[in-house]
């Protein structure tokens, strides 16, 4: 089944559904006050997020460590990002980065 991203005014959702209509009735179910601004069809069967892209550049898994820090800062996102800092080199906005992707995974 193929993949669609669907945008509304505030959410970005990727849906496995047969067609254009199907997509747009997935956002409207889940998000029914919001708007649709758009609809795609994703070229392939796999959703890909570059790391590289988002300027995380770490040897290693940097989601381990990430959830890792934000595990001995009790969820504290400011701890977090020291921790991260120390423990990879990585400047403030690739620690923020980091942080803030696996906080919103559910580290």
């Amino acid at each position: 089944m193929p993949l669609f991203e669907v945008e509304t005014t505030s959410h970005i959702m990727i849906a496995c559904v047969a067609n254009d209509q199907e997509a747009r009735a997935f956002a409207e179910s889940h998000y029914p006050s919001e708007e649709i601004l758009r609809v795609a069809h994703r070229p392939r069967d796999a959703w890909v997020i570059s790391k590289r892209l988002l300027g995380i550049h770490t040897e290693g898994d940097p989601c381990v460590v990430a959830r890792d820090c934000l595990a001995k800062a009790q969820g504290d996102k400011l701890h977090a990002m020291r921790l991260y800092m120390q423990a990879t080199g990585t400047d403030l906005d690739g620690a923020r980065k980091v942080i803030e992707t696996n906080m919103v995974r559910g580290w």
